[in-house]
């Protein structure tokens, strides 16, 4: 079983930054795939961002250019680092894991974090 804890969300004014970080537990960090994906309000659970295994990433459009995904398998973390936020990124924003390292099938999910962006 793999433990994630999200933490960095935040209020945030409209153009700032937030870096999102994710910890996990277990010593086969390196061999999954770690997504980011989010919920605001009435909305169903999107797709936000995903690290393979291998190092390849992957962005939803709609933060693409302002969103960047990066690991330190020595720390098992994955980060999200959230530039120009918009109010529209409201959400919570959840950690996952794939442990077959592709990012196709989700099997471990944190327990989400509250990044608010303000107009």
């Amino acid at each position: 079983q793999v433990q994630l804890v999200e933490s960095g969300g935040g209020l945030v004014q409209a153009g700032g930054s937030l870096r999102l970080s994710c910890a996990a537990s277990g010593r086969t960090f390196s061999n999954y795939a770690m997504g980011w994906f989010r919920q605001a309000p009435e909305k169903e659970r999107e797709f936000v961002a995903r690290v393979r295994s291998g190092g390849t990433t992957a962005y939803a459009d709609s933060v693409k250019g302002r969103f960047t995904i990066s690991r330190d398998n020595a720390k098992n973390t994955v980060y999200l680092q959230m530039n120009s936020l918009k109010p529209e990124d409201t959400a919570v924003y959840y950690c996952a894991a794939d442990r077959r390292g592709l990012g196709v099938r989700w099997d471990f999910w944190g327990q989400g974090t509250q990044v608010t962006v303000s107009p």
